[in-house]
């Protein structure tokens, strides 16, 4: 059997403006930041395509960390902040953070 260590999650779910001129660049630099702070396990994003009518520009990001404090610290990034007023003020009409402790997890794979 696997040995697991109990590790928390972000996510993250919002939609955005019409306005999303630089948006991507800076998704980019974000993940690209987080890989590199301590504490960080990983990261599964997904964003609906408005043509399927489902909720038109739903995205839900997953960040994996290994405790609260790694979380705390990200939050408190200094690149990551000015990310985060930038969504604010251009880029997001709503979004919503929850953070969860994962207990257990299971997988199935063909």
């Amino acid at each position: 059997m696997k040995s697991f260590k109990p590790y928390f999650t972000v996510i993250f779910t919002s939609t955005h403006t019409e306005d999303t001129k630089g948006y991507a660049e800076m998704a980019n630099k974000m993940e690209t930041l987080a890989k590199q702070q301590k504490g960080y396990i990983g990261i599964d994003s997904a964003r609906n395509d408005s043509s399927t009518g489902l909720s038109a520009g739903v995205g839900i990001t997953v960040s994996y960390w290994e405790s609260m404090e790694a979380i705390k610290n990200w939050k408190a990034n200094t690149e990551h902040l000015f990310a985060q007023q930038k969504g604010r003020e251009q880029w997001y009409n709503w979004y919503n953070v929850k953070i969860c402790k994962v207990e257990r997890e299971y997988e199935f794979e063909k």
